[in-house]
């Protein structure tokens, strides 16, 4: 296949955007980045041509924290703190998934977040029925890491929960199961859920049972909210990140979605162990977290990408809300140059797959690359109306939305075309999952 874009935002370590060039792909991989006039169009049959010329190639954006498992339970978990949000809504919902619930959930996120540019994901899954969600994101195409959610200790909610002995095989058996599954492009993910709901021995153990899966993450939540740190530290008498740290939990394998509220020895002990922090800026200003000090962390040399966590916080899964929120909050707090849209797009490309150790496979468009492509029409009225000169990052960060989404590619393989996404019916996803949900909320 040949792509002929107007241009190409690459995101190589040049940060180069090429005009007058194409990319073809063989067997799902870029093979070529060339000049337009090296095409010799005589050397291609003419249906595996796409002139483009109206729009602009990227990289598929890197989500590094979802919960596809809580796509269902948007807008039922509005306006309460972290703990009552949990307490109240999402571990009641989560323990009355069975499997018919569970697959139209994650349906609907995968979906959406094709619709929207994501074609890498890091799922934290649910405690029951997880291969369902290794089932989908194999059948749908999407690349990803997923993990069964371990939960051995639960004050908020006694019902959702395991025996630590069951939570450990359950998840060996998965990870046996569905670790680089789908020619790798599914792997796990290690998934206690916080320290609140893990006793340190599963924590220690399942981090032990990451390191023989070569490729696998350890994947959990960290200082997200100030009620959770100051249960932390009575329960173990240390902040979130000092405690993984005296049990040798973190390391570069290890990704912690929020860490807001920390201290300069945590600050140090996340870069010096090459933990990876993924930042969710719609999730934790609406749930009144609070704004991570990002501009920080990267000036620190800490390793930051971009998720929308899950539905019910959110409540969209929608890249392009990420970056540019994760840009405006630190624009009061420091000045209007810190966290600039070249900035945004590296965080939600290479430096999300950097997190999961996929920058040789994905997050750029380079030869060799895995052909994981969106395609974006920057030429609509909403949009700038410069022709030449135009900033294409500011574009896309500042002014981009998912409605701008005309294509979607993973692994060389269109799952949305000109709008229409290719592996989903929406009107389908809408009927079973209004079905769905009203029998779980009757179970809950």
């Amino acid at each position: 296949m040949i792509i002929i874009p107007k241009e190409i935002v690459t995101v190589n370590s040049r940060m180069e955007i090429l005009t007058n060039h194409f990319i073809e792909i063989n067997n799902g991989v870029i093979a070529r980045i060339d000049k337009l006039n090296n095409l010799n169009f005589n050397d291609y049959d003419a249906d595996t041509i796409m002139k483009k010329e109206g729009l602009t190639l990227l990289p598929g954006f890197v989500q590094t924290h979802i919960h596809l498992c809580q796509t269902l339970f948007r807008g039922l978990a509005d306006d309460l703190l972290l703990l009552d949000w949990l307490q109240k809504k999402i571990f009641p919902y989560e323990n009355a998934h069975n499997s018919d619930s569970l697959g139209i959930s994650a349906q609907l996120g995968i979906s959406e977040l094709f619709m929207s540019g994501t074609t890498t994901l890091l799922d934290m899954g649910t405690m029951n029925f997880q291969e369902v969600i290794f089932d989908e994101m194999i059948n749908s195409g999407i690349r990803g890491f997923s993990g069964k959610c371990m939960i051995d200790e639960n004050d908020l909610y006694p019902p959702f929960k395991e025996s630590t002995a069951n939570s450990l095989k359950s998840t060996l058996d998965l990870a046996t199961e569905f670790h680089n599954s789908a020619g790798g492009r599914v792997k796990y993910g290690f998934a206690p859920r916080f320290v609140l709901s893990c006793s340190e021995g599963l924590l220690k153990e399942t981090f032990e049972m990451m390191q023989d899966f070569d490729g696998a993450l350890y994947h959990t939540h960290s200082s997200e909210n100030k009620g959770e740190i100051e249960a932390v530290r009575k329960k173990h008498g240390k902040e979130n990140i000092e405690y993984f740290d005296s049990i040798n939990i973190l390391s570069d394998k290890t990704v912690l979605a929020h860490a807001i509220h920390t201290n300069e020895k945590e600050l140090t002990l996340l870069k010096d162990s090459g933990t990876r922090v993924a930042h969710c800026p719609s999730s934790n200003l609406k749930l009144g977290s609070g704004i991570a000090d990002i501009p920080r962390y990267l000036e620190d040399g800490i390793s930051i990408s971009l998720g929308a966590d899950g539905a019910p916080c959110n409540n969209n899964l929608n890249m392009f809300t990420e970056m540019r929120l994760a840009s405006l909050i630190q624009k009061p707090i420091y000045n209007p140059t810190v966290m600039n849209a070249e900035q945004m797009i590296r965080l939600a490309t290479i430096e999300g797959a950097r997190a999961l150790h996929l920058e040789n496979e994905i997050g750029s468009i380079e030869v060799g690359k895995k052909a994981d492509l969106i395609l974006i029409n920057l030429e609509k009225s909403n949009h700038s109306m410069l022709i030449e000169n135009k900033n294409i990052y500011s574009a896309i960060v500042y002014e981009s939305d998912k409605s701008d989404i005309d294509s979607v590619m993973i692994n060389g393989k269109w799952v949305v075309r000109q709008g229409e996404n290719l592996m989903y019916d929406e009107t389908e996803l809408l009927r079973k999952g209004r079905a769905e949900l009203q029998k779980l909320l009757n179970r809950v």
